[in-house]
């Protein structure tokens, strides 16, 4: 296999566990300094996970024993040290979403074309099995012509969760709201699964949470895809519990379903199971019992196994700056058609 790679983890919050238990697995790579600008928390960090604490993330460009920095920080960070990284020659795997703007987003992917790195970015749930497999079926035509999809995503944020980080809510340093941070994974596996897309319209407003932030807590959207699939998307932080992303894709001769990690097949009249863990009776109703892998998917080890391959390999990762982009313009898309399309004030 060669030398081991040497990693960094820039960003030492909530995302960072499913990056370095991944790292701390993985045969070729090793994690050698963990990031923040919280200096007590990049030491707690580091305490854990035997590695250098650092605060300042320009320590790692002139270090040879670094070639791989993963980006766990806000939104509005991604790009400056992104383009800094690659410029420096170093891979770089961001957290979703690329940047904070679509803008930025540009700068990151001018970055990584002028790079002899690799830039990647984490999309971890189309490595999830019914992901895979949903995707297989397209591809194979199995189910023949898809005709249309739908993904929904109702979870819950309280007003501590913005509180506690002031960067979250703010169009500044988070970029929007439900759609850029929660529910993007969705509308990734949308266009991923339907292909190019020739127009997205839809509304984003803050429903519930819009005496705490700045941003959308709701957004639902209709997508039309150039083969002329039609998609819609709804997503909340306004519910009052975690509950699981619903997919359904519609064909001519069947429909899938995703539900929990479990992917269904309907077909003339019957439902069976194609991928996922059996069912079990306590699971029913149980909307909150896997909020993590609602959250994030139980996939961030693949993904991460896979970018380390892929530079080891010398081969183009697949979801680089152009996939990142493709989200981004969406993202950016809706935000705009929802500026357009805003319902009047109601006044007393």
């Amino acid at each position: 296999m060669g030398e081991a790679l040497g990693a960094a983890i820039i960003g030492c919050g909530t995302i960072f566990p499913p990056h370095a238990e991944a790292l701390k697995r993985m045969d070729g790579a090793v994690l050698r300094v963990v990031v923040d600008e919280d200096r007590c928390r990049a030491e707690a960090a580091a305490g854990e996970y035997e590695c250098e604490a650092a605060a300042d993330y320009r320590r790692l460009l002139e270090r040879e024993d670094i070639q791989v920095v993963h980006l766990c920080t806000p939104h509005h960070r991604h790009a400056e040290m992104a383009v800094e990284l690659l410029r420096a020659g170093k891979h770089v795997l961001s957290e979703k979403p690329m940047a904070h703007s679509l803008e930025a987003a540009l700068r990151i992917s001018h970055a990584a074309e002028r790079s002899s790195a690799q830039f990647g970015l984490v999309f971890q749930n189309r490595y999830n099995e019914a992901s895979l497999k949903i995707r297989d079926m397209i591809e194979t035509g199995a189910l023949g012509r898809l005709v249309c999809m739908k993904g929904v995503v109702t979870w819950f944020r309280e007003p501590g969760y913005y509180e506690n980080s002031p960067w979250r809510g703010r169009w500044e340093t988070e970029g929007g709201g439900v759609l850029i941070n929660q529910a993007i994974h969705t509308l990734d596996l949308l266009q991923w699964f339907g292909g190019e897309v020739s127009s997205i319209r839809g509304c984003a407003s803050a429903d519930v949470l819009h005496d705490v932030i700045e941003v959308e807590d709701t957004v639902h959207a209709a997508l039309t895809f150039k083969n002329g699939v039609r998609g819609l998307f709804y997503a909340t932080n306004a519910y009052l519990a975690h509950s699981p992303v619903e997919l359904e894709l519609i064909f001519e001769r069947g429909c899938l379903h995703q539900r929990q990690d479990r992917l269904f097949l309907s077909r003339d009249g019957e439902e069976s199971l194609l991928c996922g863990p059996p069912f079990r009776a306590r699971e029913a109703g149980g909307a909150g019992n896997s909020a993590g892998k609602s959250y994030w998917g139980n996939s961030h080890g693949r993904l991460i196994s896979d970018f380390y391959r892929h530079i080891r390999e010398g081969r183009k990762f697949a979801i680089d700056e152009h996939e990142g982009l493709k989200v981004m313009g969406l993202v950016s898309d809706l935000y705009r058609s929802s500026q357009i399309r805003r319902p009047p004030e109601v006044r007393e």
